[in-house]
């Protein structure tokens, strides 16, 4: 590094040894090394903007910015006003980013106006629209989003409940109002009491209907144009308490390029009132692809907040999503009884004993596991959602009670690394130890994945009987068992 930089001291092969050194640097050793080296020659860097060769003054540009020489930022923004080859504009935007210019804000400003009111040709669409969206960056980290209150209550809505496609009709059934119908992707339901919907514990996610002349299609510019002429605009005035400007992001199975396009395209069209911003928004612009390739198209609103499950403070990567295991549990609800004792083996993050207490009253709960972080968060989990649960660090099959539980209920472990035989052997055990701790009478209610191994243990052991089985995800395999201890 030190042989690149004593070159751009010479102003020899500068445009390469400028790449170089931006190559160099990405390692925080190296960029407080090259700061050290440079911090001298101010005069050398500003030189590098005025030079005749266009990559060079990229380069220079974004070097500045990758060291965060701040108090060259005046020097960088007027180097910016001058430039007149639009693929290395924006570079000053990008590395004026990463540096401290409050001062410049207000020049941002209407430099933004400036850019929205430029004709917009083939030849400058994609350079204009790389403008605005550094300049949109910059002037967020600064000046934040609007914030906005959502409207939950007197607002006719229509919503979109994403859920199992296999027990649609569990959520549907769960709803307290009559305009429903099933949708592929799960529930569709039109309401004035949001706040009365969100009480479901089984759906997965919101979403609000865009209403367009059919999904859209054809190129960026085409889906912006149907999406700026549907209802969406009007949904979220409707929904909020404050005017724009909306600050979104897309979110779709589509390339990040095609998306990047999209949605300049889309705050083109808006004027400002729709502000793309990929990490600071309040609405997701949700694009669901078809199979002939078109995208259906809803909006999930991040202002109105969801608090179903804000005890999931903890969750770990094989942590079951509660809107599942409160599936689970309502489908399981004919069996459960009110103020049962209750176990769970395989408790992880403690969300399906958190789900069960919920649904329906129990008097003494109790989960182990051997894993004790996964311990550690559940008691915390367990704390927010106010259900006394007894989390115990240890593994199950050498668990003992002075008493016996009336249900068993748990996630089973995922096979993972274990073979096959290892896993039937795990079962096995399961269903033998379940006899030293459950009740005569009691039940197991289980979430698995080896249905073979389920169903051979229930046919060798008489003191078993299968009450239900029913499919949750087809494809994956997994299956809600409700297992009855006869003895």
């Amino acid at each position: 590094m030190r042989e690149v930089i004593e070159e751009l001291l010479k102003q020899e092969n500068t445009r390469q040894n400028l790449s170089r050194l931006r190559s160099l640097i990405k390692e925080q050793e190296c960029k407080v090394q090259a700061y050290e080296l440079l911090k001298e020659h101010d005069d050398l860097l500003i030189s590098f903007l005025a030079s005749e060769d266009a990559k060079t003054r990229k380069n220079a540009a974004l070097l500045i910015g990758d060291l965060q020489i701040s108090h060259l930022a005046d020097d960088l923004f007027k180097a910016y006003e001058s430039e007149n080859t639009r693929f290395v504009k924006s570079s000053y935007l990008t590395a004026l980013l990463q540096l401290d210019i409050p001062q410049l804000v207000p020049k941002l400003v209407d430099q933004k106006k400036l850019l929205e009111q430029t004709e917009i040709t083939e030849e400058n669409r994609k350079h204009v629209d790389e403008e605005l969206r550094e300049i949109n960056k910059i002037l967020i980290k600064y000046n934040g989003i609007k914030q906005h209150t959502s409207i939950l209550e007197g607002v006719r809505a229509e919503l979109l409940l994403t859920t199992n496609k296999l027990h649609r009709e569990i959520v549907r059934r769960q709803l307290p109002v009559k305009e429903t119908k099933l949708h592929p992707l799960g529930v569709i339901v039109k309401t004035d009491n949001i706040r009365l919907i969100m009480k479901v514990r089984t759906y997965r996610q919101m979403y609000f209907m865009i209403n367009t002349e059919g999904l859209l299609s054809g190129n960026e510019r085409e889906m912006a144009s149907q999406l700026w002429k549907s209802d969406m605009y009007d949904i979220l005035r409707r929904m909020h308490r404050e005017p724009g400007p909306f600050y979104y992001r897309i979110e779709s199975s589509a390339d990040g390029e095609f998306q990047s396009r999209l949605s300049a395209a889309l705050d083109r069209l808006s004027g400002g009132k729709l502000i793309n911003s990929a990490n600071n928004y309040e609405i997701v612009i949700k694009l669901i692809q078809t199979r002939d390739g078109s995208y259906f198209p809803c909006l999930r609103l991040c202002s109105v907040k969801d608090d179903r499950f804000t005890y999931r403070k903890n969750v770990l990567s094989t942590s079951i999503h509660p809107s599942t295991a409160a599936l689970l549990v309502e489908l399981a609800k004919p069996y459960l009884k009110e103020n049962a004792q209750i176990m769970d083996p395989f408790c992880g993050v403690g969300t399906m004993l958190i789900e069960r207490k919920l649904a329906v009253p129990a008097r003494e709960i109790y989960a182990t596991d051997i894993y004790g972080d996964a311990i550690e968060m559940g008691r915390e989990n367990a704390r927010i959602a106010k259900t006394g649960i007894n989390f115990i660090h240890r593994d199950f099959f050498d668990f003992k009670h002075d008493y016996k539980f009336d249900e068993l209920i748990t996630d089973m472990p995922v096979r993972g690394k274990q073979t096959r035989s290892e896993m039937e052997l795990f079962y096995e055990r399961f269903f033998d130890k379940a006899k030293q701790i459950l009740a005569k009478g009691g039940i197991i209610v289980m979430y698995s994945n080896e249905i073979g191994f389920v169903k051979k243990q229930i046919r060798l052991r008489p003191e078993y009987k299968l009450l239900q089985e029913t499919c949750i995800l087809d494809k994956k395999g997994f299956y809600l068992f409700v297992i009855r201890y006869m003895v």
